[in-house]
């Protein structure tokens, strides 16, 4: 079940709230209409001077619970957020610096924020940069790719609080919302049919015949036909993931991903178990 804003939850307790007065009010008013009109015309008359005799004051009716609930939930939707909302300082200097400077000069300062080299991280964004994703018809322009691409690969080689919506945001020097809806356009175009066919391939019937023919002439010869996995490198994630999240859970007690490699060489892609 997602979980309710403050606003949200303050919205559902004042209609609650506002629907048992109400209720409460009409039941009132019912049962002093129905009762009251037996009682004799000498205690009527009783009651009249009774209230003659009060002060002007009190011939005001005070307002009902339910017209104050009222009032409190039109000034509860009046504004977008129940807490006062003060501006952070942050611009996007780091970000600028990897993409401009690191990049360029310190290549292994940009591959430890971003896990990844120049030239490839360059070439990840010309695949991407096409995709419907990063294009609309907003008077709004999106941000430049390679910033978002650079985002989502910092909150990918991170985990912990150093992958939190707050820290990335602080790094890059862009809105908190920002941050995971730049996460989610990379994760879609990395996910469409048309970036996967363009990064993995299978060889082609010659490559692996020539393949198996090395297999055959540098190894044992009943290899030739045979292909095997090896075991690579554990890659962790900062979470446990929404789907299926127990089978990512290794036996060093962490939520990752298996990297695994074929030694042959006609099967030239990875394998993420």
């Amino acid at each position: 079940m997602p979980t309710k804003s403050g606003r949200a939850a303050a919205a559902d307790t004042l209609h609650q709230a506002f629907l048992v007065n109400l209720i409460a009010e009409a039941e009132s008013q019912l049962y002093e209409g129905g009762s009251y009109s037996e009682y004799s015309s000498s205690s009527a008359s009783s009651r009249s001077s009774a209230d003659s005799s009060s002060s002007s004051s009190d011939d005001e009716p005070l307002p009902q619970t339910s017209e104050a609930i009222l009032e409190t939930l039109g000034q509860l939707y009046s504004e977008r957020y129940l807490n006062s909302r003060d501006e952070i300082n942050k611009d996007g200097t780091q970000l600028h610096l990897l993409l401009h400077d690191y990049k360029f000069n310190r290549p292994e300062i940009f591959r430890s924020y971003l896990r990844i080299d120049p030239g490839c991280f360059d070439d990840l964004v010309r695949v991407l940069k096409d995709d419907p994703v990063f294009h609309n018809n907003s008077n709004n322009p999106q941000m430049p790719i390679d910033e978002q691409v650079a985002i989502a690969l910092f909150r990918f080689g991170h985990y912990g609080n150093a992958a939190s919506t707050l820290k990335v945001a602080l790094w890059a020097g862009i809105g908190f919302g920002t941050v995971p809806l730049v996460t989610n356009r990379v994760l879609k175009a990395t996910c469409s049919e048309r970036f996967r066919k363009s990064a993995l391939r299978w060889s082609s019937p010659q490559a692996k015949e020539a393949a198996k023919a090395w297999v055959q002439d540098a190894s044992c010869p009943a290899w030739r036909d045979g292909w095997l996995m090896v075991d690579g490198t554990l890659v962790p994630l900062f979470m446990r993931p929404g789907f299926f999240g127990n089978t990512f859970f290794d036996r060093k007690s962490n939520y990752s991903l298996n990297v695994q490699v074929s030694p042959f060489p006609y099967i030239k892609v990875f394998l993420f178990m």
